[in-house]
């Protein structure tokens, strides 16, 4: 009988592979409370990584980081009234503390624009203090009716970053800069994410904000996932919180803001765009271990061997870990590895260290060829960025081949069975958009005929992106 395969194949049920692969790489568990999940070591390993490239991308722009309460109370929210319009259905609210009835309920946070306005509002007096360049690491929760582990959970974990400026060019200037700076240059240049970055329609815009711009990735079964935002908020946060600024000619202002984020969801996202039928593949340059040095037998002289290669492939600055756990077959660790999508394997057996080589083996090409042992340092390094830009390159070839231009509804919701389509914006218009939800399409955003942001919704040229969505 034919071995049964690790992992549900992904043309068989993309969901079923996605739920085993987030399982048996160990990345992830349900939690007990619907929607929760339990983030486990090589899972929240690559969180941390994410944090680190983001947050030191966050730190170029300006911004600096702060922490604001988990509770915020319920009134806070009802005065930005578009915003606890689109937040309300998601809320969950405290009543109770101590034993006792609470004064007034408090909403466990889903975002933090309104309290961190309530302190944006003490802390501004003039245009001295502008701008304000605020970001927080924290958890957040919106009840979610259909969870999926980490692509739609009811607590995730993200940054949020807020801002107050002068002026509303400076704002839009702004909220620009960290979607290019920040959010795309860290997906593409990192997660090796090919991804298009454009606006947000009326409809499918952050409540409260009056432009959002996003980026926008083709998973493996060509649906679309939505990995960061950044949002134009005008002066509706500041009117509702009285956020005003004294100018440098005497009068008061309201201040202009962004809000901008990015969450756990990239880790269901990088499963999602560069796993395979044997299991994640993770790109060299977010890895937590880039190259896992493997003992095949616990053989003396293979663990002197390994654990030397583990020395010098450290002291050359790449990310490794040794696997010296002989006590475990050595297949079953190969799967494991394979599962874990590390980008390179070193393999070291009794027969290699008689020949001074080692068996390399890369996750993302799946070829395999010996090396010698004394050349590992060297060209590892060149390895690395290889098959980090052969990730980026299929993720772009993807969304370019299952993309087409289309010129009616009907013609955009047929391609969005299998993948993206490409329709002009007048074409579509609001009630061509209204038709596509009602077969579970949507815009995902916006884009210029030269593939740039449109500086508006009815920008001449501007060409839809519709598609059905995690």
């Amino acid at each position: 009988m034919a071995k049964a395969p690790v992992l549900t194949p992904r043309a068989d049920d993309f969901p079923r592979w996605y739920q085993d692969l987030v399982g048996k790489a160990e990345l992830a568990d349900n939690g007990p409370v619907r929607g929760t999940m339990v983030v486990r070591p090589y899972g929240y390993g690559l969180w941390e990584r994410m944090q680190q490239e983001v947050d030191a991308r966050i730190k170029a722009a300006g911004a600096q980081n702060a922490y604001f309460p988990l509770f915020i109370p319920q009134s806070y929210l009802t005065k930005e009234a578009e915003h606890v319009e689109g937040f309300a259905p998601e809320l969950a609210v405290v009543t109770h503390g101590g034993g006792k009835e609470l004064e007034e309920p408090v909403v466990v946070r889903p975002t933090s624009e309104t309290i961190v306005n309530d302190y944006f509002s003490k802390w501004v007096r003039s245009y001295r203090d502008l701008p304000l360049l605020i970001n927080q690491w924290a958890n957040v929760v919106r009840w979610e009716l259909r969870p999926r582990v980490f692509l739609r959970t009811t607590e995730f974990l993200w940054q949020e970053g807020h801002t107050a400026h002068a002026t509303y060019e400076d704002a839009r200037d702004y909220a620009a800069r960290i979607h290019q700076e920040v959010y795309a240059d860290f997906l593409e240049n990192v997660l090796a994410m090919d991804v298009v970055p454009g606006r947000k329609t009326v409809r499918e815009r952050f409540a409260g904000a009056v432009n959002t711009l996003t980026l926008e990735g083709m998973m493996g079964d060509g649906k679309a996932l939505q990995l960061a935002t950044s949002h134009e908020l005008g002066q509706n946060f500041a009117k509702a919180f009285g956020t005003r600024y004294l100018s440098k000619d005497g009068r008061e202002e309201y201040v202009w803001q962004t809000s901008w984020g990015s969450t756990t969801r990239m880790v269901g996202a990088l499963v999602m765009t560069h796993g395979d039928d044997d299991g994640l593949r993770v790109p060299p340059r977010l890895a937590p271990v880039q190259v896992v040095v493997v003992a095949v037998k616990g053989d003396d002289a293979v663990l002197d061997t390994v654990r030397g290669i583990g020395d010098r492939l450290r002291a050359a600055g790449i990310r490794v870990h040794v696997d010296d756990r002989t006590d475990t077959p050595f297949g079953r660790r190969v799967v494991d590895w394979e599962l874990k999508g590390v980008p390179v394997r070193v393999e070291v057996g009794p027969r290699d260290v008689d020949n001074g080589t080692a068996v390399l083996v890369r996750r993302v090409r799946g070829s395999k060829e010996p090396t010698p042992v004394g050349a590992l340092s060297e060209i590892l390094p060149t390895v690395l960025e290889e098959d980090q830009a052969l990730l980026l390159a299929q993720s772009r070839e993807r969304r370019r081949d299952r993309t087409v231009e289309v010129t009616t509804v009907e013609e955009a919701a047929e391609a969005a069975r299998t993948g993206w389509a490409r329709i002009a914006w007048d074409t579509l218009g609001v009630e061509g958009e209204a038709r596509l939800a009602e077969q579970g399409v949507t815009v995902r955003c916006l884009v210029a005929a030269d593939g740039s942001v449109p500086a508006s919704d009815d920008q001449p040229g501007t060409v839809a992106v519709v598609a059905r969505a995690y």
